[in-house]
């Protein structure tokens, strides 16, 4: 019988067929186009029989509003955006998660306000704007509290420094203010304003020689060092990790360190394909036929990583979908994963039993699949509709050597779907050394066509020395295209940085710091400096505009032997990022490490304190 095909409507807008998905005679699973906010008409006709065309009234309601990012830890602190559809928001405008406030409000328009999210439960909370006393608008599900680092916490805000700072110190684990916490405004200890933070971690101070920059340290003991040099602005919102050190240990329970919250999610769904009859169960149209019984049909469904770079891995045999599993549309998969909001793709291909090898033919992507704590969403189809039979070439040019290295680069390709994450590939990652003699092919990546379509490839190369990936490294991160019809060119590495003070293996005198930016290459906007002692226990973290390649630090000694770094050996570590579109003055934690680099190289130096 041949397929007859399902067409639907939100209002006018006809979705493609790509977005479309028949599960049986009673249900369709669709992808929702952008729309207006409010309700809207959904219609539904089988193929071009007009006959059988139903519109459901208001069958679908767009939210005037959606959180950026929509998920986040359950302790708070995760930085959001909410983005509204003809709001009319103002500076009395009040916003609330699960009738908790959200505090350091900043209104941004009238259709964008953003705020920090308060300490919250597992699970999706209402969120509630209020914009007077009687004007409350309420959406439901719109921010999920779960393990997730989405985000940014902390970092440069405010106004241009002019006489008066700000400093909130909070617990980067628990997100819990820090009182007591010494905070040093200027260079040096002997002529800065030396403050404590109060009870909420908040420390200020006043004075005519508060700018226009001012280099500012926060220190407590059990706590890493932070400093931000030639702060240009009047808040600096710094999060300190806790020192895992015997000596400061507690008869309390020890802080939580990462790891599950325990409360886990589930997924129970099918993979599909094009049908060739109605609702039938077929599948597999785009994989070839295993040539022995050696091979056998298989796909695995995965979750978006958060790093393009990271290494493709295998999930167990025992995960695999093979044409014997279960279903009614498709192939059954169960799927085990944190709580939030999830993007899911699916691989599909041939893998030998011994030894095992999988190889990757057809692909498909399913968004918005929202999953609850301790309990398991069903119904989730993620059709298998992309063959990955293109190929994308890679014209490579690595940065200058130094006599340390590096010597070789590790190129990867991933799909990055919005925000939401990138899509690995198994064949998409290769490790070559320099200089390369010939451009880079990698074959078996996806048009970005169907299930997909809106999506971007996403490049990476690192270069690095060595088989174990060492230092000195740079790594050119995330250059996007969408196109494999052309040879993708890749030249803008940072070079390697050069620390100079301390020299090798010198003593440091705690203080003084300068680097060398080697000329070329990609622009340097940060750098970065990790000062670690006592066995790389204690880690000083230094955060500088690349125009600053030389300052001093405070002496945290002379102000309280507590607050000091162990003498001894240290390992200095110095990164010069380049970011896109970077200001200094509303730099964000996410810009202090890889996350929020476009590009960056790093190399490690020794030295020693007496």
């Amino acid at each position: 019988m041949p397929i007859c095909e399902s067409i639907s409507w939100f209002g006018s807008i006809e979705l493609p067929s790509s977005d479309v998905v028949a599960i049986d005679p009673e249900r369709l699973q669709v992808r929702p186009p952008p729309g207006s906010a409010g309700p809207i008409d959904v219609t539904v006709q089988n193929a071009d029989d007009v006959s059988t065309r139903r519109t459901l009234k208001a069958g679908y309601v767009y939210d005037p509003f959606y959180l950026e990012p929509s998920s986040g830890p359950s302790s708070g602190g995760t930085r959001v955006t909410l983005r509204g559809n003809g709001t009319h928001w103002n500076g009395d405008t009040e916003v609330f998660i699960d009738l908790a406030p959200c505090a350091e409000k900043s209104l941004i328009s009238p259709t964008e306000i953003s705020c920090t999210t308060p300490i919250g439960t597992p699970g999706s909370k209402v969120v509630r704007v209020r914009t007077s006393e009687t004007s409350n608008v309420d959406v439901l599900d719109a921010f999920r509290y779960g393990d997730s680092d989405n985000g940014y916490r902390g970092g440069l805000s405010g106004q241009p420094l002019d006489g008066r700072i700000k400093v909130i110190a909070l617990d980067s684990y628990t997100g819990n203010p820090i009182p007591g916490a010494t905070v040093i405004a200027g260079e040096d200890a002997a002529s800065a304003i030396v403050m404590k933070t109060s009870a909420g971690g908040v420390a200020t101070a006043e004075g005519a020689g508060l700018g226009p920059k001012l280099t500012v340290t926060i220190a407590k003991e059990c706590f890493h060092p932070s400093t931000f040099v030639d702060v240009p602005v009047d808040t600096l919102t710094v999060y300190l990790d806790p020192i895992l050190s015997p000596a400061c240990g507690s008869s309390t329970d020890p802080p939580p360190v990462g790891g599950g919250s325990g409360s886990n999610a589930g997924v129970r769904g099918e993979v599909v394909w094009t049908s060739t009859g109605e609702f039938q169960r077929t599948g597999w149209t785009n994989v070839p036929a295993p040539e022995s019984d050696a091979e056998q049909l298989v796909a695995y469904v995965f979750r978006l990583s958060s790093d393009p770079t990271a290494e493709f891995q295998l999930p167990p045999a025992t995960n695999a979908v093979t044409p014997k599993a279960g279903g009614s549309r498709g192939y059954a998969f169960n799927f085990s994963a944190f709580p939030g909001n999830l993007t899911l793709y699916a691989l599909a291909g041939i893998e030998t039993k011994e030894p095992r090898r999988f190889t990757a033919y057809a692909m498909g992507l399913l968004r918005g699949v929202s999953t609850e704590p301790n309990e398991t969403t069903k119904s989730v189809y993620i059709p298998v509709d992309v063959p990955l039979d293109h190929a994308l070439t890679i014209d490579l040019t690595g940065p200058t050597p130094t006599p340390k290295g590096p010597d070789r680069v590790r190129t990867t390709v991933a799909v990055r779907v919005g925000d939401l994450g990138y899509a690995l590939l198994p064949t998409a990652q290769r490790t070559s050394l320099l200089p390369l003699a010939e451009p880079l092919a990698f074959v078996g990546v996806p048009p970005l066509t169907g299930s997909i379509a809106g999506t971007q490839y996403i490049t990476t190369a690192r270069a690095s020395t060595g088989t174990s990936d060492s230092t000195p490294r740079s790594v050119l991160a995330q250059l996007a295209s969408t196109t494999t019809s052309e040879p993708l060119v890749m030249n803008r590495f940072v070079e390697i940085p050069v620390l100079e003070v301390p020299a090798k293996n010198a003593e440091w005198n705690g203080r003084d710091l300068k680097l060398a930016l080697r000329p070329g290459g990609a622009s340097v906007e940060l750098t970065v400096y990790e000062v670690q002692s006592a066995g790389n226990i204690v880690n000083w973290r230094i955060a500088a505009p690349a125009d600053k390649t030389s300052f001093r630090l405070p002496d945290l000694g002379a102000l309280d032997p507590a607050l000091a770094l162990p003498s001894g050996p240290l390992t200095i570590t110095v990164t010069a990022a380049h970011i896109s579109s970077f200001n200094y003055g509303t730099l964000r934690y996410r810009e202090l490490d890889r996350r929020g680099w476009t590009a960056y190289a790093t190399d490690v130096f020794y030295a020693h304190l007496p």
